[in-house]
């Protein structure tokens, strides 16, 4: 159980650094929360080989971790802009947007962003902990 605690707190904090450094690139500031949504994004990223069979194709595994970004996205922006008021990001402006908290342009930049997320799980998951070597299928 403590291994299994260890790993997950190990995933969570990989991820939720790369999505503070993803946003410090893109946008050129972060916010603590965005530390705590990206590691739960790369966990759930993760999970998706886990639960999921290895056959399935890499570009049906994208658009799932997309979708989950966006919801997860999603929910935290409701939580944090809009009913906490901390107004951390605000999409409104952009074309394509839901209450201001997503965006078509973000949900687009989700795919790479989960083909990243997805393989470096599987790699990490290999290299640190002995898992299964990732294989994918492209269709």
């Amino acid at each position: 159980m403590v291994r299994i605690i260890r790993k997950y707190f190990a995933l969570m904090c990989t991820g939720g650094l790369l999505y503070v450094v993803l946003e410090m690139v893109w946008r050129g500031r972060s916010h603590w929360t965005m530390f705590l949504l990206g590691g739960t994004c790369f966990i759930c990223l993760g999970l998706i080989n886990e639960i999921l069979p290895w056959r399935m194709a890499v570009w049906k595994q994208i658009l799932i971790g997309a979708a989950i970004i966006t919801v997860l996205e999603f929910l935290t922006g409701c939580i944090v802009n809009l009913w906490l008021g901390w107004n951390i990001w605000d999409y409104s402006g952009l074309p394509g947007n839901i209450l201001g908290q997503i965006c078509s342009q973000y949900c687009l930049l989700w795919l790479p962003v989960s083909l990243a997320g997805i393989v470096l799980d599987d790699w990490l998951r290999y290299w640190w902990w002995g898992e299964e070597r990732p294989r994918y299928r492209i269709f």
